[in-house]
């Protein structure tokens, strides 16, 4: 499993090396095939109690949405993700009118739908509006390398060195040892980021949103393992071997993504 998860990781990024830094429509391209995979994942996962959730209208809207809400963020800005979240409850609303003649379960499906828009394409939609900001590029590498080096961290301390569990109703295989490790990992990439990269952040600054980012980026991670033991399910999907689903690897970076927009626009 190991080395399926390393050989994957390997090969995927040089791809996302070079997407994130051409940037423009090709990096929107990455996150909008992300969202999609990542939302089919969502789906997959929630609709364990409704047999026909993947094939209802509403949630086939959701992708358009999704694509929508992205495409909208990289073009107009955050302002425009508001709207567009807006007007899917406005739709969706509307549908539901329709729809629960013949479905009655169309409002559960319709609150599923929504948390899955704001879970997934809207904190997505925030990467691409940093992307576009004066040092967007580098300030997205800085966040991927923190991310990535606190999963890895928290991953290798937490299987071979880990005995107290963190949340062992949620994830047993979750430990205080791995979060800690985790924490360490996202300041040690920071560290570097901020020496090579982003020598204009303060030390102060910089240090409270490693942290920052990295115990947002450990609830999402934990979020999502709540998600597949509800339904039963061990991995999101198989697309990435040795790593399970998309969801499974942006799980951290979905609830870091609103943090590092926080710091970017205002604070550091």
């Amino acid at each position: 499993m190991h080395l399926k998860r390393w050989i994957t990781g390997l090969s995927a990024l040089p791809v996302l090396i070079f997407l994130v830094y051409t940037g423009g429509f090709p990096f929107l391209l990455l996150i909008g095939f992300a969202c999609i995979c990542a939302q089919w994942e969502y789906n997959r996962i929630i609709s364990s109690a409704d047999s026909d959730f993947m094939s209802s209208i509403v949630v086939r809207w959701g992708y358009f949405t999704s694509l929508l809400l992205l495409m909208a963020a990289h073009i107009v800005g955050v302002s425009s993700v508001a709207v567009l979240l807006a007007l899917n409850l406005v739709i969706v609303g509307v549908m539901s009118v329709f729809l629960y003649k013949t479905n009655p379960r169309v409002g559960r499906i319709i609150q599923k739908q929504v948390l899955g828009i704001i879970y997934i394409p809207l904190s997505l939609s925030l990467l691409a509006v940093i992307r576009n900001e004066s040092d967007g590029m580098v300030f997205i590498f800085l966040l991927l390398g923190i991310i990535f080096a606190g999963d890895i961290s928290a991953f290798y301390v937490g299987t071979y060195l880990g005995r107290h569990k963190l949340s062992p109703a949620i994830s047993p295989g979750k430990t205080f040892e791995g979060a800690l490790a985790g924490l360490s990992g996202n300041l040690l990439a920071g560290s570097i980021g901020i020496v090579f990269f982003m020598p204009s952040v303060s030390w102060g600054t910089g240090i409270l949103f490693f942290l920052a980012a990295g115990v947002a980026g450990q609830v999402g991670d934990l979020f999502e393992s709540e998600m597949k033991r509800s339904s039963d399910i061990k991995d999101s999907g198989g697309l990435l071997p040795g790593h399970g689903g998309f969801l499974d690897r942006i799980d951290a970076l979905l609830f870091a993504s609103p943090v590092a927009y926080l710091f970017k626009m205002y604070i550091l």
